[in-house]
């Protein structure tokens, strides 16, 4: 038992389920957070939650039920959504469009071939159609029009809508998506079709298109639509299974949703917004992020969040979190706004290989939790990450998870000799130093690639690492990339749990309105209507407060999206409180003719060729915890943590004695020099013998180093 809760304890849990390991973290007045881990199990996530909570109330020398009924919120991220939608699991979905528009969700304005495959786009034979979410036969036509004014054209053909549903409900759909060409402008026709279903068949799944993303672009607003509704049983069922089994060990308190867009949302919302939960989880890590940057004053942060199956990398700018209006999700392009999070399949347990051409390649395939590395001994004999860093000495197999999980080092040795370095030529710990080298570059590339893509460098930022092994590679991965300084927080192994029972309530809400200065106007501001759009503000915010029960706590902002003319893309600005004025709006445009010169270069922009705003944007946000965290104890001194020596490979040493210290030991003031392990429940922490480390007064872990860009 390591903690004695107070008879009268009030818990608020944060969950998050990742593809290896599912994160719970326990906050409590006047306590430091506690975290903890369990394997993820793939067949029922549900029950991975349970045994996190399980291992939860034995630290705390209590039954399930007991610190079931004593938490007061429940926060939950997880990976549900995305699984069902890249495993194509959702429910069978039919859509509804505008007679004349069925190929739009075939064309995918012509990325089809390349979406979601990144560098491969150079590779013209690796193009590839996707599985389509709705099959061509699905897809149903309806007699309808709507002007880009809004005005009808031609008339919803009712009969027509009650025998399409009769027939696709023969066929065996389930959900059903609505997306009319001009539906975003007028909604009428949309509504009509809703109330046709709700006589004709109640018990479907419905989505429309201008409540869920009233926006132009007919493809990303019909994506986002059609994702809907597939996800909508699955996550509906996910979540009532979680919550039933949550209430039925004694949870009476409030149950969240991570939501992707900046916060979360009420259980109940979660299945009429499913497709709001994808990316959820590494949505939770940079909201975590953002707060915790904002107490040290880091502006400019790098988010790493390193698990079990990929490097999740997100951007926090002026201190605010990169948002998205259009995300790419899978092969998909769906019109919701997000937390923009870059991924690539490099985490602890992905796998090494030797490719074709005799090249090394490490992921994007993973092991997951079953069966896992081959050191897990679970039946898994394919090498990963976790395995290199084993056999490197980095990771000490019998302390693993804090001594619950105890590895295998021969069956780590056994993968790596058999498939890397007996075919390569290499000893078994060159193999190993290998896997490990190729994994931290191709991280330390994406923190290039993601900053520079904003028009930022690199070195003007500081990394945050987390997950279950980004601290244990961070070192490196920030070394390579030329920033100097690292930053492991507190609850680095439960970085996004955290994130999700810290954050507030979210709700955003979007219109597409256009307003255009004319080309080679001196002063474009003055041609644009600021009482216009004060009034779509007023209106979106009056949504966005209604979404959020009106609360009187609510904190409001505005966002618009700019662009030139005749270009495709836009650029988010955040609108000032207050009343908009010309003024306003001339500050508003010197800020996107500076923000687009710093992506494309000095002198790119040009005013004169005019400007159009299209989106406007309303975020509400209600604060919900408010728990007052205590502090970790821990010892000034390093000497105090100290727990010995091993010896530890590094690229730029060799094997190396490396001092070891138990991580929680540390307390404020601590320093040390590298090389140096810490050793913590969750994870590994890895100073590299070029860097320094200092413990903050709130027992964040500061890692200083040179870089080498």
């Amino acid at each position: 038992m390591d903690h004695q809760p107070e008879t009268s304890a009030r818990f608020f849990v944060g969950t998050d389920v990742g593809g290896t390991f599912t994160d719970l973290v326990v906050l409590q007045d006047g306590h430091p957070p506690q975290l903890f881990k369990t394997p993820t199990t793939p067949e029922d996530r549900s029950e991975g939650v349970v045994d996190a909570l399980r291992l939860a109330a034995g630290s705390y020398g209590m039954s399930l039920p007991a610190l079931c009924a004593a938490v007061v919120y429940f926060a939950h991220g997880t990976t549900a959504a995305t699984n069902a939608l890249i495993e194509r699991k959702g429910a069978p979905t039919a859509l509804l469009t505008t007679r004349g528009f069925s190929d739009t969700m075939l064309i995918q304005r012509s990325m089809t071939s390349w979406v979601g495959m990144g560098s491969a786009t150079g590779h013209y034979s690796r193009r590839r159609n996707p599985d389509q979410i709705v099959p061509r036969s699905l897809i149903a036509e309806v007699t309808e029009r709507v002007d880009r004014d809004g005005a009808e054209v031609v008339a919803l053909n009712e009969q027509e809508v009650r025998s399409t549903l009769r027939r696709l409900r023969d066929e065996g759909v389930r959900a059903l998506a609505v997306s009319f060409l001009w539906s975003f402008v007028n909604g009428a026709h949309e509504s009509a079709v809703e109330r046709i279903v709700g006589e004709e068949w109640p018990e479907a799944y419905l989505t429309l298109s201008h409540q869920v993303a009233p926006v132009i672009g007919e493809y990303e607003r019909s994506a986002a639509t059609v994702v809907n509704s597939y996800l909508g049983p699955v996550i509906r069922d996910y979540v009532a299974d979680l919550e039933g089994r949550l209430r039925s060990a004694g949870f009476a308190g409030d149950f969240s949703i991570m939501d992707s867009g900046g916060g979360v949302m009420r259980a109940e919302d979660a299945a009429r917004r499913s497709a709001s939960m994808l990316t959820s989880g590494p949505a939770g890590g940079v909201l975590a992020s953002a707060a915790l940057a904002a107490r040290l004053g880091h502006p400019n942060v790098i988010t790493s969040d390193m698990g079990g199956t990929s490097f999740d990398v997100g951007l926090i700018i002026d201190g605010e979190p990169l948002v998205e209006r259009t995300g790419e999700v899978g092969d998909l392009h769906l019109a919701l706004p997000r937390i923009k999070v870059t991924a690539i399949g490099a985490g602890g347990g992905s796998i090494a290989a030797v490719d074709e051409s005799g090249v090394l390649v490490v992921g994007p395939q993973s092991a997951g939790s079953v069966p896992g590395p081959a050191c897990y001994g679970r039946g898994g004999d394919r090498p990963t990450v976790t395995d290199a860093d084993v056999v490197l000495g980095i990771i000490d197999p019998v302390r693993f998870l804090g001594g619950r999980m105890p590895l295998e080092r021969s069956m780590a040795e056994k993968a790596i000799r058999e498939h890397i370095a007996e075919p390569l030529g290499f000893t078994v710990e060159e193999a190993a130093a290998g896997i490990r080298r190729v994994a931290d570059n191709q991280m330390a590339d994406l923190l290039r690639k993601v900053t520079v893509e904003q028009g930022h460098d690199p070195r003007d930022f500081v990394v945050y690492a987390y997950g279950g092994a980004g601290p244990t590679h961070a070192y490196a991965y920030t070394e390579a990339a030329g920033i100097a300084t690292l930053v492991v927080p507190p609850t680095s192994t439960v970085h996004s749990a955290y994130g999700a029972v810290t954050s507030d309530r979210y709700r955003a809400v979007q219109t597409t309105e256009v307003h255009r200065t004319p080309p080679g106007a001196g002063d474009p501001a003055v041609h644009l209507d600021a009482a216009r759009i004060n009034a779509a503000f007023d209106e979106l915010a009056r949504r966005c407060g209604a979404d959020l029960e009106d609360d009187p706590r609510a904190r409001f902002a505005r966002i618009a999206h700019l662009k030139f003319r005749r270009q495709s893309h836009e650029l988010p600005l955040t609108v000032p409180d207050g009343e908009i004025t010309t003024e306003v709006l001339r500050g508003l445009i010197a800020d996107f003719r500076d923000a687009y010169e710093r992506i494309y270069g000095a002198g790119t922009a040009l005013l004169a060729a005019g400007v159009e705003i299209h989106t406007l944007r309303v975020e509400g946000r209600v604060a919900i915890t408010g728990v007052q965290q205590g502090a970790y104890p821990g010892a000034a001194d390093p000497d105090a943590a100290f727990l010995g020596e091993r010896d530890v490979h590094f690229p730029e040493t060799g094997r190396v004695a490396t001092r070891v210290y138990r991580g929680k030991g540390l307390g404020a003031g601590a320093e040390l020099r590298g090389p140096a392990i810490l050793e913590f429940a969750g994870t590994t922490v890895v100073i590299g013998p070029s860097q320094s480390l200092t413990v903050d007064r709130r027992s964040n872990l500061v890692i200083n180093g040179k870089g080498e860009a």
